[in-house]
Order: C-alpha cells, then structure tokens, then sequence
C-alpha cells in the first residue's frame, strides 16, 4: 500500500484525517480505467498483448541511461487492484462499468515481465520493459510504470554521471527538501544504486538499509553566542571525528577555531558557499599547517555533473549533492513511454499477434516484441527472439504468470551498476555533452 493524500469526510469531533492508503490501482490515470471498460464491454479485454517501455530519446547531450525503479516497481505490478471503497468511487464517477467492476474486484495480474536489470545502460530504443499477458491487465499497468521508471531513472541516471564525475570520491545524497517528501525516499535509492555513498534522508536509509550522514546547519551555529560555542557543542555531543560547517562567518577563521576545539584528528570540514575551488585549495593548506593532515574537505552547494569535474583537481575529499540530483540534473523525467507493440485477436498465450505501431511524426516506434541484445558495444534488437551466439541478452525474466523470479538486494543492483558504467567506452562516460554512444536498432535474424 503507498500512502498518499485524498480529502476525506470530517468524522468525530470534526476531525479530518489527513491521509488513506492507497491501492497501487489507484495511483493511474482515469483513461487506462475507462479503456479496460470498453475492452470488458467489446470482449477484447483478455486478447493475448505485449507492451513495451522505452525512449524515443535520451535528454540533450546526455550520452546513456541508467534504468532505475524496477525494485521498486515489481511489488506494486503484484499488489496491483482496487479495495471496496476504490470501487465503489470509481463506479460512482463513472471511470468504470458496472462490469468491469466486477472483474477487478478479484485484479491480479497474472502476465509476463521482461526487463533490463536495475542498475543496466540503455539508450534509445532500448525496450527495458515488456509487459506480455492479457490485454486489459497489461494496459492497466501504463500509468504506473511510467510514473516509477521515469522518476527513479531520472535520478540515477543524474547520479551515475555525478558519481563518474567524482572520479572515487564519495557522494552524499541529500536533496530530501527539495522534492517531494515520497519522492525523496524513491530519489535516495536510486542515487545509491547508481554509486552515492549514502543519503541525509533516515526514512530512505532505513527502509532501503543505506548509510545515513548529517551533522549541523547554518542555524546551529547562529544559534549559539560564537562558532566556538557551537564547535564546542557538538563535538562534546559527536566527538572530534565529526564535520564541523566553517562558513558561517569567515571560513578561514571557521577552520582555526574548527581545529582549535576539536584538535588535530577532527574528521572533517564542510564548505557550503564561495569558489570551492580556491576555498577548498586554502583550506586544505592551512589544515596541514594546523597539523590536521588527516581532516577531509567535504563541499555542498548546487553541486551537479558538471560543477563536480571542474572541482577534480582540487583537494576535496567527499561532495554533497542535493536539488541537481533529486531533479535528474535538469531532466526530472527520463521520458519513457509505454506503447503496446502487438496484439492478438483472442486470448491465450500461444495465439497468433500482429505488430502495431503508432506512426505519428516524431512519435513513432517499431512493432512487434522485440528481445534486445549487445555485440561489440552496440545495441541491437530483434523481432525473432532469438539472441546471435556473438551475443549477449540484455533483458531477464522478472514475473512470471503473476509471480516474481527476479529480486535482486539493493547491493546487488548497485554493484551491477557499477559494472554496467565500466563497461562503457570511455567516450561514452565523459560527463561533457555528446550524442548517445549508441541505439537499439533492429537486425533482422529470421
């Protein structure tokens, strides 16, 4: 069950709860209800169907994609259905007939997914979901997979440029403030698995189980009669390996006081404003002439991809990275799409389909299932399903006939990112703005 907000009646003493929980039905768009209506109604809604997730393009100059959000996606795609009360709302608006009501009221989907692993390259074209089964179940699941893939993906595909721009270096993510405060949760898993270090969000640390980081703000310090009181205070709360913030007032009198009271083995220092070039430089100098060899430089404020390979000379230990990743480092939606690519005309697995496409200028997309492949670098797919020798298969099984055959931990698909990024060309990892390194395009094997 997710949690999300609806206005509900005042109930005793004028009360109005804030908050229900909704089925993972429930968080779609009206049309893929009134669409399963007329499919019950015509007698199609069980025709055999295959539906495929992917995009037409990626955001400008980025050069690939990291898929994230299948994690997250699977549990919903098997809790998908509607309580009572959801049915009872939507009959009541008109959004489904009297018997699709009935049919969903027992919903549970009982198809195929085939996926690209969490944590996997793709460009465009890449087909990183395919929904096979019934055609009223798989076109129900539309709203869904795209609201989760293209957020998560968004965000990871961000973090997976950012981590490559830190060249090893760790990265905080702590963007929580400046999204939504679900959509946080969702964010801080992806930038892990894309290879962030750890998070600020404790919601997302402990349901996802990643390392959580946060020491003070600006206000702790103002808070306080002096810099020193406020050092003084939390390194008797912390202890001396702590980060102490030095820029409140002036930063090279932060980092004196900051060694000052915590002593030469204070864990760390965080600059959150001026040239973090030329700060961190001075910085560093003046820690080891205090003797602080061991202190690291830790630097936040509107740090993205970009601003991160400019800084890769200086003497900085870690980076904190909040709104740019968070919001896909200006592209919050990776723009995929989910078009149903071949249809039959009667139920049943082994019924014969047809491919279909829509054809709309600058919208178009290729028929048929396609089952996607590497060779040397490239991407390719074919309409045949079968994989040349030289080859390697992209997707894997995930559901099958309604249950789950493919559940990775999250250190799993982080580690399967990682090598995912290392398999690159190095052409295709540098952060500055290039064309895709390469496209899913069909090679006809029949």
């Amino acid at each position: 069950m997710v949690t999300t907000e609806r206005a509900m009646p005042a109930g005793e003493g004028g009360r109005r709860p804030a908050r229900y929980a909704a089925s993972p039905g429930m968080l779609t768009d009206r049309y893929e209800l009134t669409m399963y209506s007329s499919f019950v109604e015509d007698g199609s809604v069980d025709n055999h169907s295959v539906f495929e997730a992917f995009a037409r393009r990626l955001p400008t100059g980025r050069r690939y994609g990291m898929l994230a959000g299948l994690g997250r996606l699977i549990p919903q795609i098997v809790g998908f259905g509607f309580d009572d009360a959801e049915l009872r709302y939507l009959l009541d608006t008109g959004a489904i007939t009297p018997k699709a009501a009935d049919r969903l009221a027992n919903f549970s989907f009982s198809g195929d997914i085939t996926a690209y692993p969490e944590g996997e390259i793709y460009v465009p074209g890449s087909p990183v979901l395919t929904a096979e089964g019934p055609l009223g179940e798989c076109l129900l699941l539309e709203t869904l997979v795209l609201s989760v893939l293209n957020h998560d993906t968004a965000v990871a595909s961000a973090a997976a440029r950012m981590v490559t721009a830190a060249s090893g270096r760790p990265i905080i993510e702590m963007g929580t403030r400046r999204t939504h405060e679900q959509a946080a949760i969702a964010a801080t898993r992806a930038a892990y698995l894309a290879g962030f270090a750890s998070t600020s969000n404790l919601a997302g640390g402990h349901i996802h189980e990643i390392p959580t980081v946060g020491t003070v703000a600006h206000a702790f310090i103002l808070a306080h009669e002096s810099e020193r009181a406020a050092f003084a205070s939390q390194v008797a709360a912390l202890g001396p390996g702590t980060t102490l913030l030095v820029d409140t007032y002036d930063i090279e009198h932060g980092i004196r006081t900051a060694v000052e009271v915590a002593g030469p083995d204070l864990g760390a220092i965080r600059i959150d404003s001026g040239d973090l070039d030329i700060e961190s430089r001075r910085a560093r100098t003046l820690l080891d002439e205090l003797g602080a060899t061991n202190t690291r430089i830790v630097v936040t404020s509107d740090l993205d991809e970009y601003v991160i390979t400019a800084l890769g000379a200086a003497p900085i230990d870690g980076y904190g990275v909040g709104t740019r990743v968070v919001t896909g480092s200006g592209h919050p939606t990776a723009g995929m799409v989910y078009k149903l690519v071949a249809v039959a005309d009667r139920p049943g697995a082994d019924a014969p389909v047809r491919p279909v496409a829509k054809k709309a200028s600058g919208k178009g997309s290729a028929g048929g299932r396609k089952t996607a492949y590497r060779r040397d670098g490239d991407e390719f797919f074919t309409l045949t399903g079968k994989v040349p020798s030289d080859a390697t298969a992209v997707q894997v099984p995930v559901i099958r006939a309604g249950q789950v055959v493919h559940d990775p931990t999250l250190d799993d698909i982080r580690a399967h990112a990682r090598r995912a990024i290392d398999a690159l060309p190095a052409e295709a990892r540098d952060v500055a703005d290039g064309a895709p390194f390469t496209t899913a395009t069909e090679e006809d094997h029949r």
